[in-house]
């Protein structure tokens, strides 16, 4: 029963990536493409978690966790960036 509702996350969660790819690619503004890039981001975590937990990987997560702090850490750049026109002070 488990690994049918992972597959249908996963499924879903595919759709949400191709969702954000679409709206990083059209969107109207510039913080609308950083924000899906930082949605993209969250829903990649998602599926590296749910293909750990489909394989029974541990090994998975601890990508996941970095992935998530380089999304983090690149979001915040790209938004001091867009607000400041820099990143260091």
């Amino acid at each position: 029963m488990l690994t049918y509702a992972v597959y249908i996350a996963l499924l879903l969660f595919s759709a949400a990536i191709l969702l954000c790819l679409y709206r990083l690619i059209k969107g109207p503004d510039v913080v609308d493409r950083i924000l899906a890039l930082d949605t993209l981001a969250i829903n990649f975590i998602a599926v590296i978690v749910l293909t750990g937990i489909l394989i029974g990987s541990t090994i998975l997560f601890e990508a996941a966790l970095l992935i998530a702090l380089m999304g983090f850490i690149s979001t915040v750049a790209l938004t001091r960036y867009l607000l400041r026109g820099d990143l260091i002070e």
